[in-house]
């Protein structure tokens, strides 16, 4: 066949749509720029409205330990069952168990807590394709704007776990690290579940952002990398009793105000 007889491969155009839609349409006018003070004063009090919705939501949660994770893994993958006995030993020590609330790592640790008989609680994005809550939780609560969402979980945590995880996981590390490196929070522990999985970003921060003055040698030492769920809580167990005197007191709900506990 000639070839000038062979057509080009069709190439394939993508879905305009895709990611840049929310359910919301009010989100794709977040970042565009100052509106007008009317629209804007609007703004300002559906965030203060979200705000109070999730501190109500969450106020009897009691002590959480925040599980990061990826959506993407299923249960037949390692990663699955090394966080579900994460959120399994974080239940029985006493701890109630926060994540995202949707599917893969984070359904893993929420499971778990349901196997020891723990409080396990979703805090979930508004995204643009659908994502349902994982069925192993007490309480599910949804957002609107991921700052919000970000503040509630670390907010009622006294310890933070990154399992592996993408863009997100990382999102949510980085923010947590700063936060404490920065003195805007307490410095709360933070642990990498997967040592395999997290030493390539170890190395390039050693060997990149260290070496570069771009962080402090002691800011290393705010991460416990570790591939044992039991190490992992009993470090967060050991740092939230002696470095902070934990000392959990129940709150009752008050009727007057409709409040729910979990």
């Amino acid at each position: 066949m000639p070839v000038e007889d062979l057509k080009a491969p069709e190439i394939p155009q993508p879905n305009p749509e895709w990611g840049k839609s929310t359910s919301e349409p009010e989100e794709e006018l977040f970042l565009e720029g100052p509106r007008s003070r009317g629209f804007e004063l609007g703004r300002a009090f559906r965030i203060f409205r979200e705000l109070i919705y999730g501190f109500r939501a969450l106020h009897f949660v009691g002590p959480c330990i925040t599980v990061f994770g990826s959506a993407r893994f299923h249960p037949e993958h390692p990663y699955y069952a090394l966080t579900r006995e994460l959120g399994a030993r974080i239940a029985l020590a006493q701890f109630t168990v926060m994540t995202g609330g949707g599917p893969g790592l984070m359904e893993a640790a929420n499971r778990g807590a349901k196997d020891a008989a723990g409080v396990s609680i979703g805090c979930n994005i508004v995204l643009p394709q659908e994502q349902k809550p994982n069925p192993y939780l007490d309480k599910w609560v949804e957002f609107r704007y991921f700052f919000v969402r970000k503040l509630m979980l670390v907010k009622y945590s006294y310890g933070f776990v990154a399992a592996p995880g993408g863009f997100g996981t990382l999102d949510e590390l980085f923010e947590v690290v700063t936060l404490i490196q920065t003195g805007k929070i307490k410095n709360f522990p933070v642990v990498l579940l997967g040592s395999s999985y997290w030493s390539p970003l170890l190395v390039f921060l050693r060997q990149s952002v260290l070496a570069n003055a771009a962080i402090s040698p002691q800011d290393l030492d705010l991460l416990l990398v570790t591939d044992s769920p039991s190490e992992a809580v009993a470090y967060i167990r050991r740092s939230a009793t002696e470095r902070f005197g934990f000392r959990y007191v129940p709150r009752k709900p008050a009727k007057i105000l409709m409040e729910r506990g979990v």
